[in-house]
Protein backbone atom coordinates (compact mmCIF):
# COMPACT_ATOMS: atom_id res chain seq x y z
CA UNK A 1 0.00 0.00 0.00
CA UNK A 2 1.23 3.78 -0.55
CA UNK A 3 2.65 5.34 2.40
CA UNK A 4 1.12 8.33 0.97
CA UNK A 5 -1.68 8.87 -1.48
CA UNK A 6 -1.14 11.91 -3.53
CA UNK A 7 -4.26 13.83 -4.68
CA UNK A 8 -2.39 15.17 -8.08
CA UNK A 9 -0.52 13.52 -10.26
CA UNK A 10 2.61 14.64 -11.44
CA UNK A 11 3.01 15.60 -15.28
CA UNK A 12 6.33 14.49 -17.32
CA UNK A 13 7.80 17.93 -18.53
CA UNK A 14 8.50 16.41 -22.12
CA UNK A 15 6.49 15.09 -24.36
CA UNK A 16 7.24 11.40 -25.46
CA UNK A 17 6.93 11.06 -29.30
CA UNK A 18 7.10 6.81 -29.74
CA UNK A 19 7.46 5.41 -26.62
CA UNK A 20 7.29 3.45 -23.85
CA UNK A 21 6.47 -0.08 -20.75
CA UNK A 22 8.00 -2.05 -18.00
CA UNK A 23 7.33 -4.14 -14.49
CA UNK A 24 7.89 -2.94 -11.42
CA UNK A 25 10.57 -5.67 -10.75
CA UNK A 26 13.31 -4.76 -12.90
CA UNK A 27 15.92 -7.98 -14.22
CA UNK A 28 19.74 -8.51 -13.05
CA UNK A 29 21.35 -9.42 -15.18
CA UNK A 30 22.07 -9.25 -19.56
CA UNK A 31 20.32 -11.98 -20.73
CA UNK A 32 22.95 -14.35 -23.04
CA UNK A 33 21.96 -15.06 -26.70
CA UNK A 34 23.30 -16.48 -30.00
CA UNK A 35 26.50 -14.30 -30.96
CA UNK A 36 25.60 -13.54 -34.00
CA UNK A 37 21.79 -14.17 -35.28
CA UNK A 38 18.78 -12.09 -34.46
CA UNK A 39 16.73 -15.86 -32.39
CA UNK A 40 14.79 -17.60 -35.16
CA UNK A 41 10.93 -16.31 -35.04
CA UNK A 42 8.66 -19.50 -34.39
CA UNK A 43 5.14 -18.96 -34.07
CA UNK A 44 3.90 -20.09 -30.36
CA UNK A 45 2.82 -23.34 -29.29
CA UNK A 46 -0.52 -22.59 -28.40
CA UNK A 47 -2.97 -21.93 -30.75
CA UNK A 48 -5.21 -18.50 -30.72
CA UNK A 49 -7.95 -18.97 -28.25
CA UNK A 50 -11.22 -19.27 -29.50
CA UNK A 51 -13.79 -16.36 -29.45
CA UNK A 52 -15.38 -16.11 -25.86
CA UNK A 53 -18.39 -15.03 -24.88
CA UNK A 54 -18.47 -11.18 -24.00
CA UNK A 55 -17.84 -10.33 -20.68
CA UNK A 56 -20.73 -8.04 -19.87
CA UNK A 57 -23.88 -7.86 -21.35
CA UNK A 58 -24.42 -5.71 -24.75
CA UNK A 59 -26.52 -1.92 -23.10
CA UNK A 60 -30.41 -1.84 -23.59
CA UNK A 61 -29.83 1.42 -24.92
CA UNK A 62 -27.62 3.58 -26.86
CA UNK A 63 -24.04 4.33 -24.68
CA UNK A 64 -21.28 6.49 -26.56
CA UNK A 65 -17.88 6.57 -25.56
CA UNK A 66 -15.52 8.82 -26.05
CA UNK A 67 -11.87 7.32 -26.33
CA UNK A 68 -8.47 9.19 -26.42
CA UNK A 69 -5.85 7.89 -28.49
CA UNK A 70 -2.25 9.64 -29.24
CA UNK A 71 -0.72 8.71 -32.47
CA UNK A 72 2.73 8.95 -31.71
CA UNK A 73 4.66 7.19 -34.82
CA UNK A 74 4.64 7.52 -38.83
CA UNK A 75 1.54 5.15 -39.82
CA UNK A 76 -1.83 5.99 -40.58
CA UNK A 77 -3.27 4.81 -36.69
CA UNK A 78 -6.60 7.08 -37.26
CA UNK A 79 -7.66 5.17 -40.60
CA UNK A 80 -6.66 1.70 -38.64
CA UNK A 81 -8.69 2.61 -35.43
CA UNK A 82 -11.62 3.83 -37.22
CA UNK A 83 -11.99 0.49 -39.30
CA UNK A 84 -11.62 -1.52 -36.16
CA UNK A 85 -14.58 0.94 -34.86
CA UNK A 86 -16.79 0.08 -37.27
CA UNK A 87 -16.14 -3.72 -37.18
CA UNK A 88 -16.93 -3.34 -33.02
CA UNK A 89 -20.53 -1.14 -34.08
CA UNK A 90 -21.63 -3.50 -36.41
CA UNK A 91 -21.60 -6.26 -33.77
CA UNK A 92 -22.78 -3.83 -30.99
CA UNK A 93 -25.07 -1.64 -32.35
CA UNK A 94 -26.44 -0.06 -29.46
CA UNK A 95 -22.50 1.31 -28.24
CA UNK A 96 -20.73 4.02 -30.63
CA UNK A 97 -16.88 5.00 -29.82
CA UNK A 98 -16.17 8.26 -30.33
CA UNK A 99 -12.17 8.00 -30.98
CA UNK A 100 -10.54 11.37 -30.12
CA UNK A 101 -7.19 11.24 -31.68
CA UNK A 102 -3.81 13.58 -30.16
CA UNK A 103 -0.63 14.30 -31.12
CA UNK A 104 1.23 11.75 -28.53
CA UNK A 105 0.79 10.53 -24.87
CA UNK A 106 1.61 13.73 -23.48
CA UNK A 107 -1.46 15.23 -24.74
CA UNK A 108 -3.69 12.98 -24.29
CA UNK A 109 -2.83 13.22 -20.08
CA UNK A 110 -2.50 16.50 -19.99
CA UNK A 111 -6.26 16.74 -21.73
CA UNK A 112 -7.28 14.32 -19.51
CA UNK A 113 -6.30 15.83 -16.42
CA UNK A 114 -7.50 19.39 -17.67
CA UNK A 115 -10.76 17.80 -17.73
CA UNK A 116 -10.73 16.34 -14.37
CA UNK A 117 -9.65 19.08 -12.12
CA UNK A 118 -12.31 21.46 -14.13
CA UNK A 119 -15.25 19.19 -13.02
CA UNK A 120 -15.87 17.72 -16.36
CA UNK A 121 -16.40 14.02 -17.14
CA UNK A 122 -13.32 12.17 -18.15
CA UNK A 123 -13.49 9.94 -21.37
CA UNK A 124 -14.46 6.47 -20.36
CA UNK A 125 -11.40 4.94 -22.57
CA UNK A 126 -7.98 5.70 -23.05
CA UNK A 127 -4.55 4.52 -24.30
CA UNK A 128 -1.53 6.28 -22.02
CA UNK A 129 1.88 5.32 -21.21
CA UNK A 130 1.91 1.61 -18.98
CA UNK A 131 4.06 3.63 -17.01
CA UNK A 132 1.54 6.09 -15.94
CA UNK A 133 -0.05 3.34 -13.85
CA UNK A 134 0.79 4.91 -10.14
CA UNK A 135 0.17 8.15 -10.86
CA UNK A 136 -3.37 7.20 -12.40
CA UNK A 137 -4.06 5.90 -9.29
CA UNK A 138 -2.50 8.17 -6.91
CA UNK A 139 -4.63 10.84 -8.18
CA UNK A 140 -8.17 8.23 -8.19
CA UNK A 141 -8.72 8.64 -12.22
CA UNK A 142 -8.77 4.65 -13.33
CA UNK A 143 -10.81 2.09 -12.46
CA UNK A 144 -9.76 -1.71 -11.70
CA UNK A 145 -10.62 -4.48 -14.50
CA UNK A 146 -10.98 -7.29 -12.59
CA UNK A 147 -14.48 -7.70 -12.65
CA UNK A 148 -14.70 -7.82 -16.03
CA UNK A 149 -11.86 -10.38 -16.82
CA UNK A 150 -13.52 -12.60 -14.06
CA UNK A 151 -16.71 -12.41 -15.76
CA UNK A 152 -15.18 -13.83 -18.86
CA UNK A 153 -15.72 -17.70 -19.51
CA UNK A 154 -11.56 -17.95 -19.11
CA UNK A 155 -10.31 -14.44 -18.27
CA UNK A 156 -6.82 -16.06 -16.80
CA UNK A 157 -6.08 -17.49 -20.06
CA UNK A 158 -6.86 -14.25 -22.07
CA UNK A 159 -4.56 -12.58 -19.85
CA UNK A 160 -2.02 -15.24 -19.68
CA UNK A 161 -1.72 -14.69 -23.65
CA UNK A 162 -0.59 -11.06 -23.21
CA UNK A 163 3.48 -11.39 -23.65
CA UNK A 164 4.70 -10.83 -19.70
CA UNK A 165 7.12 -8.25 -20.72
CA UNK A 166 3.66 -5.90 -21.86
CA UNK A 167 1.14 -7.51 -18.70
CA UNK A 168 4.02 -7.07 -16.14
CA UNK A 169 3.28 -3.07 -15.07
CA UNK A 170 -0.58 -3.87 -15.73
CA UNK A 171 -0.79 -4.82 -12.13
CA UNK A 172 -0.64 -3.08 -8.34
CA UNK A 173 -2.04 -4.79 -5.73
CA UNK A 174 -3.34 -7.50 -6.70
CA UNK A 175 -5.10 -6.19 -9.03
CA UNK A 176 -5.16 -5.39 -13.08
CA UNK A 177 -5.73 -2.00 -13.88
CA UNK A 178 -5.20 -1.35 -17.45
CA UNK A 179 -4.48 -3.98 -20.88
CA UNK A 180 -1.62 -3.72 -23.66
CA UNK A 181 -2.52 -2.17 -26.72
CA UNK A 182 0.08 0.63 -28.39
CA UNK A 183 3.09 -1.58 -27.61
CA UNK A 184 6.84 -1.46 -28.65
CA UNK A 185 10.42 -2.09 -27.34
CA UNK A 186 13.68 -0.65 -28.12
CA UNK A 187 16.00 -2.06 -30.53
CA UNK A 188 18.82 -1.77 -32.43
CA UNK A 189 18.75 -1.18 -36.61
CA UNK A 190 21.84 -1.80 -38.45
CA UNK A 191 22.46 -1.61 -42.38
CA UNK A 192 23.19 -5.66 -43.03
CA UNK A 193 24.28 -5.26 -46.38
CA UNK A 194 27.20 -2.81 -44.98
CA UNK A 195 27.95 -4.77 -42.23
CA UNK A 196 28.45 -7.89 -44.89
CA UNK A 197 30.63 -5.76 -47.07
CA UNK A 198 32.67 -4.92 -44.29
CA UNK A 199 33.24 -8.52 -43.29
CA UNK A 200 31.22 -7.47 -39.56
CA UNK A 201 29.22 -9.80 -37.63
CA UNK A 202 25.89 -8.16 -35.75
CA UNK A 203 27.79 -6.99 -32.18
CA UNK A 204 27.84 -9.22 -29.50
CA UNK A 205 28.96 -7.13 -26.54
CA UNK A 206 30.21 -3.25 -25.89
CA UNK A 207 33.79 -3.72 -27.30
CA UNK A 208 32.49 -5.74 -30.64
CA UNK A 209 29.67 -3.07 -31.11
CA UNK A 210 32.10 -0.05 -30.49
CA UNK A 211 34.68 -0.97 -33.30
CA UNK A 212 31.97 -2.06 -35.79
CA UNK A 213 30.83 1.11 -35.26
CA UNK A 214 33.97 2.60 -35.93
CA UNK A 215 35.11 0.75 -38.86
CA UNK A 216 31.62 1.92 -40.36
CA UNK A 217 32.13 5.79 -40.00
CA UNK A 218 33.36 7.78 -42.64
CA UNK A 219 34.79 10.54 -43.02
CA UNK A 220 35.71 13.51 -45.99
CA UNK A 221 38.26 15.21 -44.72
CA UNK A 222 37.14 16.49 -41.00
CA UNK A 223 33.35 16.16 -42.62
CA UNK A 224 31.77 12.75 -40.96
CA UNK A 225 29.93 11.72 -44.00
CA UNK A 226 28.07 8.23 -42.59
CA UNK A 227 28.28 7.58 -38.70
CA UNK A 228 28.46 4.50 -37.30
CA UNK A 229 25.87 4.88 -34.70
CA UNK A 230 23.18 7.43 -34.11
CA UNK A 231 21.88 6.85 -30.88
CA UNK A 232 18.91 9.66 -29.56
CA UNK A 233 19.49 11.06 -26.04
CA UNK A 234 16.89 13.86 -26.30
CA UNK A 235 14.34 11.87 -24.37
CA UNK A 236 17.01 9.56 -22.66
CA UNK A 237 15.89 7.35 -20.09
CA UNK A 238 14.11 4.82 -22.12
CA UNK A 239 16.47 4.37 -24.72
CA UNK A 240 19.58 4.22 -22.01
CA UNK A 241 18.36 2.02 -20.31
CA UNK A 242 18.74 -1.10 -21.73
CA UNK A 243 22.60 0.01 -21.59
CA UNK A 244 22.47 -0.30 -17.94
CA UNK A 245 20.35 -3.69 -18.28
CA UNK A 246 23.30 -4.88 -20.80
CA UNK A 247 25.52 -4.37 -17.89
CA UNK A 248 23.34 -6.19 -15.16
CA UNK A 249 21.99 -3.46 -13.45
CA UNK A 250 18.48 -1.57 -14.05
CA UNK A 251 18.36 2.13 -13.28
CA UNK A 252 15.46 1.67 -10.76
CA UNK A 253 14.83 -1.64 -8.07
CA UNK A 254 11.67 -0.43 -7.07
CA UNK A 255 9.10 1.93 -7.24
CA UNK A 256 10.55 3.74 -4.81
CA UNK A 257 13.97 2.63 -5.13
CA UNK A 258 16.42 3.96 -7.81
CA UNK A 259 19.54 2.36 -8.60
CA UNK A 260 21.07 5.56 -10.92
CA UNK A 261 24.30 5.81 -8.99
CA UNK A 262 25.01 2.26 -8.60
CA UNK A 263 28.96 1.36 -10.31
CA UNK A 264 27.05 -0.50 -13.31
CA UNK A 265 24.78 2.42 -14.11
CA UNK A 266 27.71 4.93 -13.98
CA UNK A 267 29.68 2.44 -16.16
CA UNK A 268 27.00 2.17 -18.92
CA UNK A 269 26.58 5.59 -18.89
CA UNK A 270 30.75 6.41 -19.72
CA UNK A 271 30.10 3.33 -22.21
CA UNK A 272 27.47 6.08 -24.21
CA UNK A 273 30.18 8.97 -23.82
CA UNK A 274 32.55 6.44 -25.24
CA UNK A 275 31.14 5.70 -28.07
CA UNK A 276 31.78 9.14 -29.55
CA UNK A 277 34.92 10.16 -27.97
CA UNK A 278 36.54 6.80 -27.10
CA UNK A 279 35.54 5.44 -30.79
CA UNK A 280 34.60 8.45 -33.08
CA UNK A 281 31.68 6.44 -34.07
CA UNK A 282 29.05 8.81 -32.90
CA UNK A 283 27.45 12.46 -32.58
CA UNK A 284 29.19 13.89 -29.24
CA UNK A 285 26.81 14.98 -26.29
CA UNK A 286 23.29 15.15 -26.35
CA UNK A 287 21.58 13.98 -29.48
CA UNK A 288 18.35 15.54 -29.75
CA UNK A 289 17.88 13.44 -32.86
CA UNK A 290 14.41 10.80 -32.17
CA UNK A 291 12.59 12.26 -35.31
CA UNK A 292 15.63 12.09 -37.59
CA UNK A 293 17.25 9.56 -36.90
CA UNK A 294 15.15 6.43 -38.88
CA UNK A 295 15.34 8.84 -41.78
CA UNK A 296 19.60 9.09 -41.51
CA UNK A 297 19.45 5.80 -41.41
CA UNK A 298 16.98 4.67 -44.43
CA UNK A 299 19.47 7.28 -46.31
CA UNK A 300 23.10 5.92 -45.62
CA UNK A 301 23.63 8.35 -43.11
CA UNK A 302 24.05 6.01 -40.09
CA UNK A 303 25.01 2.54 -40.22
CA UNK A 304 23.42 1.65 -37.18
CA UNK A 305 20.80 3.56 -35.47
CA UNK A 306 18.98 3.06 -31.57
CA UNK A 307 14.98 3.66 -31.79
CA UNK A 308 11.78 2.19 -31.16
CA UNK A 309 10.44 -0.59 -32.81
CA UNK A 310 7.55 0.78 -33.44
CA UNK A 311 9.40 3.33 -36.52
CA UNK A 312 10.45 -0.29 -38.54
CA UNK A 313 7.51 0.05 -40.72
CA UNK A 314 8.47 3.48 -41.92
CA UNK A 315 12.35 2.71 -41.77
CA UNK A 316 11.68 -0.39 -44.25
CA UNK A 317 9.70 1.68 -46.66
CA UNK A 318 12.46 3.98 -46.91
CA UNK A 319 15.29 1.94 -46.88
CA UNK A 320 17.06 0.45 -50.09
CA UNK A 321 19.16 -2.02 -48.13
CA UNK A 322 18.63 -5.06 -46.01
CA UNK A 323 17.68 -3.81 -42.85
CA UNK A 324 18.68 -5.95 -39.68
CA UNK A 325 16.84 -6.02 -36.11
CA UNK A 326 18.31 -7.11 -32.82
CA UNK A 327 18.25 -6.17 -29.36
CA UNK A 328 20.91 -4.10 -27.80
CA UNK A 329 24.67 -5.03 -27.17
CA UNK A 330 25.41 -5.89 -23.49
CA UNK A 331 28.32 -5.32 -22.07
CA UNK A 332 29.80 -8.86 -21.92
CA UNK A 333 29.95 -11.12 -24.61
CA UNK A 334 26.76 -12.86 -26.35
CA UNK A 335 24.56 -10.58 -23.65
CA UNK A 336 21.49 -8.25 -25.19
CA UNK A 337 19.15 -6.24 -23.32
CA UNK A 338 16.05 -4.41 -24.23
CA UNK A 339 12.87 -2.56 -22.67
CA UNK A 340 9.10 -2.50 -23.61
CA UNK A 341 7.51 0.77 -24.21
CA UNK A 342 4.30 2.15 -25.18
CA UNK A 343 0.37 2.73 -23.93
CA UNK A 344 -2.06 0.59 -22.76
CA UNK A 345 -6.09 0.92 -22.67
CA UNK A 346 -7.38 2.55 -19.26
CA UNK A 347 -10.93 2.36 -18.12
CA UNK A 348 -11.89 6.05 -16.26
CA UNK A 349 -13.88 5.18 -13.43
CA UNK A 350 -15.56 9.56 -13.04
CA UNK A 351 -17.38 8.40 -16.79
CA UNK A 352 -21.02 6.75 -15.79
CA UNK A 353 -20.96 2.94 -15.35
CA UNK A 354 -22.91 2.22 -18.28
CA UNK A 355 -19.80 4.18 -19.87
CA UNK A 356 -17.11 2.29 -18.36
CA UNK A 357 -19.04 -1.33 -19.05
CA UNK A 358 -19.33 -0.17 -23.02
CA UNK A 359 -15.28 0.64 -22.66
CA UNK A 360 -14.37 -2.76 -21.55
CA UNK A 361 -16.23 -4.56 -24.38
CA UNK A 362 -14.83 -2.38 -26.91
CA UNK A 363 -11.02 -3.45 -25.18
CA UNK A 364 -12.02 -6.73 -24.80
CA UNK A 365 -12.95 -6.54 -28.76
CA UNK A 366 -9.99 -4.82 -30.20
CA UNK A 367 -7.22 -7.11 -28.43
CA UNK A 368 -8.25 -9.84 -29.79
CA UNK A 369 -5.45 -12.10 -31.50
CA UNK A 370 -6.95 -11.12 -34.97
CA UNK A 371 -7.20 -7.21 -34.29
CA UNK A 372 -4.02 -7.70 -32.53
CA UNK A 373 -1.98 -8.81 -35.53
CA UNK A 374 -3.88 -6.86 -37.98
CA UNK A 375 -2.65 -3.52 -35.70
CA UNK A 376 1.01 -4.78 -35.82
CA UNK A 377 1.23 -5.66 -39.31
CA UNK A 378 -0.06 -2.27 -39.89
CA UNK A 379 1.68 0.04 -37.65
CA UNK A 380 5.43 -1.93 -36.86
CA UNK A 381 4.05 -1.95 -33.30
CA UNK A 382 4.85 -5.26 -31.66
CA UNK A 383 1.42 -7.24 -31.03
CA UNK A 384 0.58 -7.73 -27.62
CA UNK A 385 -0.56 -11.28 -27.52
CA UNK A 386 1.18 -14.29 -27.71
CA UNK A 387 -1.96 -15.59 -30.03
CA UNK A 388 -1.46 -12.83 -32.53
CA UNK A 389 1.63 -15.10 -34.34
CA UNK A 390 -0.58 -17.77 -34.50
CA UNK A 391 -2.67 -16.20 -36.98
CA UNK A 392 -2.07 -16.62 -40.43
CA UNK A 393 -2.25 -13.27 -41.37
CA UNK A 394 0.88 -12.85 -39.05
CA UNK A 395 1.76 -15.77 -40.24
CA UNK A 396 2.08 -14.64 -44.10
CA UNK A 397 3.31 -10.85 -43.06
CA UNK A 398 6.62 -12.56 -40.97
CA UNK A 399 7.50 -14.93 -43.73
CA UNK A 400 7.53 -11.48 -46.39
CA UNK A 401 9.08 -8.90 -43.34
CA UNK A 402 11.49 -11.12 -41.18
CA UNK A 403 11.90 -8.14 -38.71
CA UNK A 404 8.31 -8.03 -37.89
CA UNK A 405 9.11 -11.67 -35.60
CA UNK A 406 12.92 -10.29 -34.61
CA UNK A 407 11.01 -7.35 -32.91
CA UNK A 408 8.55 -9.71 -31.19
CA UNK A 409 11.65 -11.82 -30.07
CA UNK A 410 13.46 -8.96 -28.51
CA UNK A 411 10.91 -9.20 -25.74
CA UNK A 412 12.96 -11.86 -24.41
CA UNK A 413 15.74 -9.71 -23.74
CA UNK A 414 13.12 -6.51 -22.02
CA UNK A 415 14.13 -5.71 -18.37
CA UNK A 416 11.49 -3.22 -16.88
CA UNK A 417 10.76 0.32 -18.05
CA UNK A 418 11.60 3.31 -15.18
CA UNK A 419 8.22 3.06 -13.48
CA UNK A 420 8.21 4.82 -10.12
CA UNK A 421 6.12 6.99 -7.69
CA UNK A 422 6.09 10.66 -8.72
CA UNK A 423 7.09 9.36 -11.76
CA UNK A 424 7.33 12.89 -13.59
CA UNK A 425 10.31 14.74 -11.05
CA UNK A 426 11.77 11.28 -10.43
CA UNK A 427 12.24 10.91 -14.50
CA UNK A 428 13.30 14.61 -15.15
CA UNK A 429 15.92 14.08 -12.50
CA UNK A 430 17.68 11.70 -14.51
CA UNK A 431 17.49 13.01 -17.45
CA UNK A 432 19.06 16.50 -16.12
CA UNK A 433 21.77 14.75 -15.05
CA UNK A 434 22.65 12.08 -17.46
CA UNK A 435 22.26 14.74 -20.05
CA UNK A 436 25.11 16.72 -17.57
CA UNK A 437 27.28 13.15 -18.20
CA UNK A 438 26.51 13.02 -22.03
CA UNK A 439 27.59 16.80 -22.75
CA UNK A 440 30.80 16.70 -20.53
CA UNK A 441 29.52 19.23 -17.74
CA UNK A 442 29.76 16.63 -15.08
CA UNK A 443 31.09 13.53 -14.84
CA UNK A 444 29.51 10.34 -14.99
CA UNK A 445 30.09 9.91 -11.42
CA UNK A 446 29.35 13.14 -10.26
CA UNK A 447 25.89 12.97 -12.47
CA UNK A 448 24.70 10.02 -11.66
CA UNK A 449 25.37 11.09 -7.41
CA UNK A 450 23.97 13.95 -7.74
CA UNK A 451 20.30 12.17 -9.24
CA UNK A 452 20.63 9.79 -7.19
CA UNK A 453 20.05 12.05 -3.82
CA UNK A 454 17.72 14.02 -5.88
CA UNK A 455 15.36 11.15 -6.42
CA UNK A 456 15.33 9.75 -3.19
CA UNK A 457 14.39 12.76 -1.49
CA UNK A 458 11.86 12.98 -4.40
CA UNK A 459 10.48 9.77 -3.00
CA UNK A 460 10.69 10.68 0.63
CA UNK A 461 6.84 10.98 1.06
CA UNK A 462 6.20 7.72 -0.82
CA UNK A 463 8.45 5.48 1.00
Amino acid sequence: MFAKRLSRWVLPALLVTAMLLAACTPAATPTKAPATKAPATKAPATKAPATKAPATKAPATKVTIQMFYPVAVDAPIAKILNKYIADFEAQNPNIIVKPVFSGGYGDVKTTIQTTINGGGTPPALAVMLSTDLYDLINAGYIAPMDRYVSSMEDGQSYLNDFFPAFLANSRYDGKIWSIPFQRSAVVMYYNADLFKKEGLQPPDSWDSWGTAAQKLTTRNGDKVTRWGIEYPSGWPYWLFQPLALGNGQNIFKSPTEMAFNDPKVIEAVQFYIDLSHKYKAMPEGVQKAWGNAPADFAKGAAAMIVHSSGSLTGILKQAKFNVGVMPIPGHQKGTYASVPGGGNFYIFKGAPQAQQDAAWKFVEFVTQPKYAADFSINTGYIATRQSAYATQAMKDYITKVPQAGQTKDVLQYAGAELSTQNLGKVRNIFHKYLQAAFNGTMTPTEAMNTAQKEAEAALKDFK
